[in-house]
This record gives structure tokens, sequence and C-alpha cells, in this order.
């Protein structure tokens, strides 16, 4: 080294501090992020056995109605006082209610936060709780992305169409993404963008707005999805086409083509959508692709029209309603009775 120019020398020593500098950066990193989900779930285990503690005491004063109702408040007046703000009287509520909620210490999962836990307790029913508890795992979701399937009913409404056993194995494994409709949902819930159900806005503009907000937009879309392009143009015989939004699902393999509609499905967008089907199928898929999937996403669907004019043949065209607004659970609860009743009716006619 000594024979080297000193620029040539400096230039040497100044990449062998980087590259020990980035080597001990990321030992660091990955040290401190042990620390943190090491902190996190020992903070996890520590507030289920405090919850176990404060429900066995209960028990124990049912003989003595005052004491029992006065317990989490004096326990909150001295925890707070050693411990902090932390353990006030609401929080401890929770603390309780997560031991009853999750009574088995061992099923505890270590990728889950308190805050994450926190939302979960709030869940009624078990089904449902199961199924969040599992989709926060397998897709990552922070506490934010869970708060809001939750407030978007997305166990309901990916429970519509199926069966007992498809929806207690939902609720034991998450969404499980195997076959084309286990994509679709209906409705969508697009409630992120802010415009207002009133609104006489275009087209172009609900598109713009959710690219404008892709991130959400994609974790609405749900696994597995990656954005290709938007106003996606095709040419045949010198006239241009353009579809409005182009993704691709790496669980499946395949393209997932969205055209965006105000109003009422006609056959003439189930007849364009048809179209960029079959060309993307012609012109786009490579080897190894499975085929393509069209949706519609309109603001008014014919039911009726839908499934006969979509599924009938076997295509992978679908049509979905998106929603400006979150569905309260009664309108979610109307919809899944009428779309159950169309589907029941449909398999009777074929049995008869």
């Amino acid at each position: 080294m000594a024979d080297l120019p000193e620029k040539d020398n400096k230039r040497i020593l100044d990449h062998t501090m980087d590259v020990a500098y980035n080597n001990i950066r990321e030992i660091l990193e990955k040290a401190r992020l042990k620390v943190v989900r090491a902190v996190n779930s020992a903070m996890v285990y520590a507030y289920w056995e405090i919850g176990r503690v404060i429900v066995e005491e209960e028990q124990k004063g049912k003989e003595r109605a005052e004491y029992g109702a006065n317990l989490l408040k004096q326990l909150s007046i001295r925890l707070r006082r050693e411990f902090g703000s932390g353990f006030d009287e609401s929080n401890l509520r929770y603390i309780r209610l997560f031991y009853l909620k999750f009574p088995n210490c061992d099923a505890l999962r270590h990728e889950l936060t308190w805050t994450h836990y926190r939302v979960l307790i709030k869940i009624e029913r078990d089904d449902s709780r199961n199924f969040y508890l599992n989709e926060t795992i397998n897709s990552k979701w922070s506490t934010r992305e869970l708060e809001r399937q939750i407030n978007s009913l997305l166990y309901e409404r990916l429970t519509v169409s199926k069966d007992k056993e498809k929806v207690k194995e939902l609720s034991l494994k998450g969404q499980l993404i195997e076959k084309p409709e286990d994509l679709i949902k209906d409705p969508y819930v697009l409630e992120f963008l802010g415009l207002k159900v009133s609104s006489n806005y275009l087209e172009k503009e609900l598109e713009k707005a959710l690219i404008s907000k892709l991130k959400d937009f994609l974790l609405e879309l749900g696994k597995g999805f990656s954005f290709v392009e938007r106003q996606r143009r095709i040419t045949v015989d010198g006239e241009h086409y353009y579809i409005d939004l182009v993704f691709y699902n790496y669980i499946l393999k395949c393209f997932f083509l969205i055209d965006l509609k105000i109003g009422k499905l006609t056959t003439q967008n189930i007849g364009q959508m048809d179209f960029y089907v079959r060309y993307f199928e012609k012109e786009e898929k490579l080897e190894g692709d499975n085929p393509t999937i069209g949706l519609i996403l309109c603001s008014d669907k014919n039911e009726v029209m839908a499934k006969y004019t979509l599924l009938s043949e076997g295509k992978n065209i679908f049509a979905s309603k998106y929603r400006l607004y979150l569905p309260t659970e009664e309108e979610l609860k109307r919809e899944l009775i009428k779309e159950r009743g169309f589907i029941l009716r449909e398999q009777e006619a074929e049995y008869k």
C-alpha cells in the first residue's frame, strides 16, 4: 500500500472504512431488533400474567363484592405510583380482558405486539378474532392496518360465498389464495380515498385518487399484489384502448386487470374487459403464468347479470361493487343475506 499514490491509498482506506462501518451497523441493527422483540415478548407475557392474577383475585372476591369492585382501582393507584402511567385503571381492564380472551399462555404469538393484542381483544367472536390474528401475522400488518381491516369488515366480506368448512378454515389459517375467486371481495371498501358519496366525480378522478393512495389500495386488494401500470395502452388495428389499472399477483402468478366504472354494470363493460383479458392472454402472459384475471369495479352491480354473464362461461372475469365509506355491520349483513340467497337459489336450480 505504501507504494501506491496518496490518492489511491485514501480511496482504499475509505472503502475499507465503509465496509467495516456497514458491517458493524448491520450487527447493531440486528441486535437492536432482537432487543425490541425480546422486550415486546416479555411485556406481552407479563401482561398475561398480570391479567391472570387479577382474574384469580376477582374470583376469590366473589363473596366480597365491594372488594372485587375496588380491586382494579386500588391496584392502579399503587402500580402507577411505582411503575408509571401505563397501569391506569383503563389499561388494567385491557390486561384483564387479554387474559380472558387468550387464556392459553402457550398460544400467544411472539410476532404480535401488545398494541396488536389490545385491538384483537375488542373483537367479540372467536372465529373473527382468530382470522384477524392469523392475517396480521401472515400479512405482517401494523396495528393501524389491522384496525382498518377490522373496521372494513374484511372477514365478513371474505365469507360471503364460502361454505361452513371454508369459513372454519378461514378462521384457523387466514386468507388462502388458491384460485382466482379467492382474490375477489364484494364490496371493496375505498373509504381511504376521502371521496364523498354524493360527489359527481369522474372515473379518471377515481383512478387518480387510487394511485395517490396506492399503498392503501394494495392493502384493500389483498395478498400478493404488485402494481404494474396505470392507463396501459394496447393498440389493435390502429385503434388505442386503455386499461385503467394493471397489477400482477405473485401468489397466483397472473396479471390482474381492473377497469373502473361509475354507475351500473353493463354488458358493454363486460365485453370490454373480456377483450382486455383475451389480449393479455395472447400478447402479455409469459410462459408459466396462470390465466389473466379481470375485475370490473363499479358503483352499482346487477347481481343476476353479473352471475350469468361473467361466471357462467368459466372466465376469470369478475365484477364487484366499491363503497366510498365503511359499511355498518347491519348494512353488510343485508348484503350477505342477499348474496347467499342468490347462491342458494342458483344451486337449487342446478340440482333440479
